[in-house]
């Protein structure tokens, strides 16, 4: 037999001439054909999902955050809103207990609770969605219900949503779908009226009619780079039933209908002033509903698909103090932080820090109105301060708090309003 003395692989016995790239061994060759089926075969027997000696899948592994321990790292970020931070907690630990149940074979099948958050703007919603994300070991991403249409008008369809969670999990469609979504600004899709109308109302009703799929739980088609922009794109099949829905949104008026419901302000005469003084006037939004929801605009069915309704509590004195100085991100601190780039040591007295509280209370902006109004009155200290050299240490006193807002374009706004 006439032995081949042409290089060729080890392994198939292709000539040289026959393969890209002949890889030089020790006591031989192997060609790049060989080198991509091996590496194919590795990929397939080490996937997450490969199956293990029995024949069975392999179960996801979640290191368990227990809600008391997420509540802890909510607190370091977040002021207050006890009640909303459990129910976000138990939410997230529950969905955990889910991932980890859906292989299993158990008759009791845990359904997921999605969430509605209802509360005034500032108060803490998205912020708190944003600090849990940090700890979180599945996808998660936060959507906007304002850029959302229905299919086949200018805008996002609600598929753009599930991109998003497709970005967040590095198109890992197993990953995707035990992800979680916050959908912000939910109150913007209400229903604008209860009369029936020519026009549609693309952006209110008709989108909270496509979310109902999402929410339920179904096979939804999703375009993995969003948006109509890219038709030619291949869709990715994403099964949402594992995806855990969290909504949020101000419902700015939502207290009318909380008042309608209670009868806080029955006509006539005789008005029971026990029942009256029963409900906390400031404090209507924490008897919120799923039937107040229904009277602001959200369908039935929507409301349905969000069984856990919290709410927040807007924010007094003591808290937006409190959201000043207490966490770790705190306002001050990150003013400090600014300064000390500089080599400026910066600091507010106690009682500049009360004055800006006074006024954010008359803005009812929230913690929001705090940025706000702390800009106004550092603005000018940090546009100076950088080009003198000889200054070293600032400190805001209520007096200069005060000189400064009072000639900023917020203050004259409020007076002539």
């Amino acid at each position: 037999m006439k032995q081949n003395k042409q290089p060729h692989c080890t392994l198939c016995g292709r000539p040289e001439n026959e393969v890209p790239l002949l890889l030089q061994g020790v006591e031989g060759q192997i060609c790049t054909e060989c080198v991509t089926h091996a590496y194919q075969i590795i990929q397939q027997e080490f996937a997450p999902a490969a199956k293990n000696a029995k024949g069975k899948a392999n179960k996801a592994k979640f290191d368990l955050i227990k809600p008391v321990e997420m509540k802890k790292f909510l607190d370091q970020y977040v002021i207050g809103q006890d009640e909303a931070k459990k129910c976000l907690c138990v939410a997230v630990y529950n969905h955990y207990k889910r991932l980890m149940q859906k292989n299993t074979q158990d008759e009791v099948q845990i359904e997921k609770s999605n969430i509605i958050m209802v509360g005034e703007t500032g108060t803490g919603k998205t912020y708190m969605a944003r600090t849990i994300a940090k700890m979180l070991q599945v996808p998660f991403c936060i959507a906007d219900a304002t850029v959302i249409t229905e299919a086949g008008y200018v805008g996002e369809d609600v598929e753009s949503i599930l991109s998003r969670l497709l970005q967040a999990a590095d198109y890992d469609v197993a990953k995707a779908e035990m992800g979680i979504v916050f959908i912000d600004e939910i109150d913007k899709i209400a229903r604008k009226s209860d009369n029936p109308s020519i026009t549609r109302d693309v952006s209110g009703e008709g989108v909270q009619q496509a979310l109902l799929k999402l929410l339920e739980g179904s096979v939804v088609n999703c375009p993995p780079q969003g948006g109509r922009k890219h038709p030619e794109q291949k869709m990715i099949a994403v099964n949402t039933e594992n995806i855990l829905f969290i909504c949020g949104g101000a419902f700015d008026g939502i207290d009318r209908h909380i008042a309608r419901r209670l009868n806080t302000q029955p006509i006539g005469f005789n008005k029971d002033n026990n029942f009256y003084e029963a409900f906390d006037q400031q404090h209507l939004m924490r008897y919120v509903n799923a039937q107040d929801l229904k009277s602001f605009g959200l369908i039935p069915e929507l409301l349905g698909r969000l069984p856990v309704v919290t709410s927040l509590n807007p924010l007094d004195k003591t808290t937006l103090f409190s959201i000043l100085k207490e966490p770790k991100n705190a306002l001050t601190k990150q003013y400090r932080k600014l300064f000390e780039m500089e080599g400026i040591v910066m600091d507010f007295t106690d009682e500049a820090l009360e004055y800006i509280v006074d006024q954010a209370m008359q803005y009812k902006l929230g913690a929001r109105g705090l940025r706000s109004i702390c800009e106004t009155i550092v603005t000018d200290a940090m546009f100076e301060l950088p080009s003198q050299e000889n200054v070293r240490s600032f400190i805001v006193t209520a007096d200069y708090a005060k000189e400064k807002f009072e000639k900023s374009v917020f203050y004259k706004m409020k007076t002539v309003a």
